[in-house]
C-alpha cells in the first residue's frame, strides 16, 4: 500500500480486522425423512422427479458432503447433532422418544446452543424438538435456546398441529405447538407449517442485532408424514407416465418442492436483514426416506429405521463466505456427531467447562479448506433391545444377534436384524431405470460385511470371504459396547395424554 496515506491504511486495517474477528451467524436447517434420492442433484442421476433447484444451487456454490452419515431415526440423530456424542453414551440407543414416554436426552450433556451461548451467541430454535419434554428441564429453552417456537413431539398435522397416539383414544390427541415466551398456543391453527416457519424465521432475523452472532436451529417438519401439501405445489410435479400412478409419491415430491421454496425464502429473509454475507448455512437430513410414505433412497439399500445405507446415508451441504475452498464436493467420512465440535471451531468458541467426552470430530478444515478428514470410523449403533433374528452368539467378544453396525475405513459390518426394509426401492415415477432387486439372503444373516467403497449399494456380502476382518470389526464393537451406558426406555405413561393438560402435549411430571 505504498503511497497510501497513513489514516487510510489504518482504516483499511481496522475494517479488515473487524470482519476477521466477527463470529459468523450459523443457520442449521434439518430436513425430516428426506431420502437420498429426494434432492435434485441426486435425482438427476437416478431417475427421480425430485426437483430442488434452489437447494441444488446452494449446494453447488458450497461444499457437498457425499460421504455423510446420520442416524436411522429422528431422536438419535437430533441427540447426536446437539450433544456431539454417540447414542450408546447417552442411553438413546433404542427407538425414538415416544410422546407419553418419560425420558429425554440426559441433562448431563452440554448441548450445542449452550456451548454457543456461553461464547456470545443469541440462540434460537424453530420446529421439531423430539428430545423429550416430560419435565420442564428437558424443554428446548431450558437446554440453551433463548427462544423456541415449534412442536415437541415427533409428528403432527401440518395445518392443525394436532398429534394423536391412537385415533381411537380421543384423550391421546392434542395440539403440539409451544412458544417459549407465551407457552402452549393454537394461534397458528390452519397455517401450513412451511409458511409458518419461514414467517417465524423472518421475525428472528429482523429483530436480531447484526453485530452479535446468531445461531438458528431450524428443524423442519418437511417432509415427514402426514403427507400434506397445498395444491399449488402439486401442480409442479409431472404426472407419472406409467399406469400405476403413486399418489403418495407425487404428493411427497410436491412437499419436496415446498421444502426447496422454504430454503429459498429463508435465505431471502437473511439477505433482507443484512445477515446473509456473514452466515454459515448447514443443510442436513435426519435419516433416510420411507418408501411407504413417499420417500426414496435409490440406489441405496434399505430405508428409514434400518442400518442399511438407505437409512443412514444423508443429504448434506455447507454454504457461506467463511468457506475458503468452494465449490467443492468432499467424500471424506463425516458424521452427524461431528457438527458440535466443527461448528464450535467455525465460531471460534471453546468447549464449555464440564463438557463430557465427545465422539464427534472437528471437521472444519475438511469442510472449509478441503483438507483430508480426521474421521476413519463411525459407530452407527448398538441396540440390545431391537428385535432379534437369531439366538445370542458370542464371537470375538460381541453378541452377533444384537442390532449393530460399524463403518471402519472401506468396511462396514452389520450384526443382528439390520432393519425392517431390507430391499432396494426404485423411484415409482421411473419407467426405465430400475429393476426391483430381490431380497438378498444376506438380509436375515446375523453377520454381514460389505466393502462400502466398492459396493455402496450393499449387494455383495463378504463376511465368509474375509473372516479376519469380521473378527476385527466385532472386536471394535465389543470395545464400544464396553463403554455403553444402559438404554433409557421407560414404559409409556397415560398421564402424558393431552386430555389432562387442556388439550396440549407438554410436561406432565412437574
Amino acid at each position: 500500500m505504498k503511497g497510501v496515506p497513513l489514516v487510510l491504511k489504518t482504516l483499511v486495517f481496522l475494517v479488515m480486522h473487524s470482519n476477521a474477528s466477527r463470529k459468523p451467524h450459523i443457520v442449521y436447517i434439518l430436513a425430516d425423512d428426506l431420502g437420498f434420492n429426494d434432492v435434485g442433484y441426486h435425482a438427476r442421476e437416478h431417475e427421480s422427479l425430485a426437483y430442488t433447484p434452489f437447494i441444488d444451487r446452494l449446494a453447488g456454490e458450497g461444499v457437498r458432503l457425499e460421504n455423510y452419515y446420520v442416524q436411522p431415526i429422528c431422536s438419535p440423530t437430533r441427540g447426536q447433532l446437539l450433544s456431539g456424542r454417540y447414542q450408546i453414551h447417552t442411553g438413546m440407543q433404542h427407538e425414538v422418544i415416544h410422546r407419553p414416554q418419560p425420558r429425554g436426552l440426559p441433562l448431563d450433556n452440554i448441548l450445542l446452543p449452550e456451548q454457543l451461548r456461553q461464547c456470545g451467541y443469541k440462540t434460537h430454535m424453530l420446529g421439531k424438538w423430539h428430545l423429550g419434554f416430560y419435565k420442564d428441564e428437558y424443554l428446548p429453552w431450558k437446554r440453551g435456546f433463548d427462544t423456541y417456537f415449534g412442536y415437541l413431539v415427533g409428528a403432527e398435522d401440518y395445518y392443525t398441529k394436532v398429534a394423536c397416539m391412537k385415533k381411537t383414544h380421543r384423550e391421546s390427541c392434542g395440539v403440539s405447538m409451544v412458544d417459549s415466551q407465551f407457552g402452549d398456543t393454537n394461534s397458528t391453527w390452519g397455517e401450513y407449517s412451511a409458511d409458518l416457519y419461514v414467517r417465524k424465521a423472518r421475525e428472528i432475523f429482523q429483530n436480531h442485532d447484526p453485530d452479535k452472532p446468531m445461531f438458528l436451529y431450524l428443524a423442519l417438519q418437511h417432509v415427514h408424514a402426514p403427507i400434506q401439501v397445498p395444491s399449488k405445489y402439486l401442480t409442479r410435479v409431472p404426472r407419472f407416465r406409467h399406469k400405476k400412478k403413486d399418489k403418495i409419491r407425487r404428493t411427497y415430491l410436491a412437499m419436496v418442492s415446498a421444502l426447496d421454496e422454504m430454503v429459498k425464502n429463508i435465505t431471502t429473509a437473511l439477505k433482507e436483514a443484512n445477515l446473509w454475507d456473514d452466515t454459515l448455512l448447514v443443510f442436513s437430513t435426519d435419516n433416510g426416506g420411507r418408501p411407504d410414505r413417499g420417500g426414496n433412497n435409490w440406489p441405496l439399500r434399505g430405508a428409514k429405521n434400518s442400518l442399511w445405507e438407505g437409512g443412514i446415508r444423508g443429504i448434506g451441504f455447507v454454504h457461506g463466505n467463511l468457506i475458503e475452498q468452494k465449490p467443492n464436493i468432499t467424500r471424506d467420512l463425516i458424521h452427524v456427531s461431528d457438527w458440535l465440535p466443527t461448528l464450535m471451531t467455525a465460531a471460534r468458541c471453546k468447549l464449555a467447562s464440564g463438557t463430557p467426552s465427545l465422539d464427534g470430530v472437528d471437521q472444519w478444515n475438511t469442510i472449509s479448506k478441503g483438507l483430508p478428514g480426521k474421521r476413519t470410523e463411525i459407530l452407527h449403533n448398538i441396540d440390545p433391545l431391537f428385535e432379534k433374528i437369531s439366538k445370542p452368539e458370542l464371537r470375538s467378544g460381541f453378541d452377533t444377534s444384537v442390532h449393530a453396525a460399524i463403518r471402519s475405513g472401506k468396511w462396514k459390518l452389520i450384526t443382528g436384524k439390520a432393519g425392517y426394509d431390507n430391499s432396494w426401492f426404485p423411484p415409482p415415477e421411473s419407467t426405465k431405470c430400475c429393476r426391483m432387486k430381490p431380497n438378498e439372503p444376506t438380509a436375515d444373516k446375523p453377520i454381514r460385511l460389505f466393502n462400502i467403497v466398492e459396493d455402496p449399494y450393499e449387494e455383495n456380502d463378504l463376511s465368509e470371504s474375509y473372516p479376519q476382518m469380521v473378527d476385527l470389526l466385532l472386536e471394535k464393537l465389543a470395545e464400544y459396547n464396553a463403554t455403553a451406558v444402559p438404554v433409557i426406555f421407560p414404559k409409556m405413561d397415560r398421564k402424558a395424554y393431552p386430555g389432562s393438560r387442556g388439550g396440549f402435549w407438554g410436561p406432565w411430571k412437574n
